[in-house]
């Protein structure tokens, strides 16, 4: 088994939990259509997708939002609202941390958005200690498009077995693994923790 040199995290449900129920809720308040509605709108229909990948902008966005739901709010309200659904995953953030001491280079691969990092930026400190970024928004690419993936190995000079990649959602795993990267599927902190440490990346101590 090889040593990584360097380790990719995934942010949604890797580092950090999410509910998108919570935004909704938060819209729903102040619209005409149901928090059920505006839901499913948000989360099944291609408007996040074009959103995250970059040709939406975020008034484009918000526009198309609010057509649908009738909201009633600023943009400031809806952007509150959008991006404020993040909780810290404790065991995780410990993680990075320990890798970072041991200086072992880390780096954020997301399917996400200009509101949400912003949001993620301003709200939890240990965002800032990556040594790069990988954002689907930023890339013009999502998870598990190829492109996105070429985008990481061109950032970090790294291929195959060299990355690690932890993530939650088993097809982007499954496209790093095709790539030759060594992966996590992202399940339990305490397993991710447990093939980090027979990896050699962190003391078992």
């Amino acid at each position: 088994m090889i040593k990584p040199s360097i380790v990719v995290f995934d942010l949604g449900k890797v580092l950090l939990d999410f509910d998108y129920a919570i935004a909704t809720r938060r819209i729903a308040a102040q619209a005409t259509k149901p928090a059920v509605e505006v839901h499913e709108f948000l989360s099944q229909s291609p408007l996040l997708y074009r959103y995250e990948t970059g040709p939406m902008t975020r008034q484009e966005f918000f526009d198309e939002v609010r057509q649908f739901s009738g909201f009633r709010g600023s943009f400031e309200e809806f952007g509150g609202f959008f991006a404020d659904i993040f909780s810290e995953m404790p065991p995780m953030i410990t993680l990075h941390a320990e890798l970072r001491r041991r200086g072992i280079p880390t780096y954020i691969f997301s399917n996400t958005n200009d509101l949400a990092i912003e949001h993620i930026r301003r709200n939890f400190p240990f965002f800032a200690n990556f040594d790069g970024y990988i954002l689907s928004y930023e890339v013009r690419s999502m998870k598990p498009d190829v492109k996105i993936y070429e985008a990481l190995e061109a950032m970090t000079g790294k291929r195959g077995a060299e990355i690690l990649y932890l993530d939650d959602r088993p097809e982007n795993v499954d496209a790093g693994a095709a790539r030759g990267w060594q992966v996590i599927l992202q399940t339990d902190p305490a397993k991710s923790r447990a093939t980090i440490e027979r990896l050699g990346l962190l003391g078992t101590a």
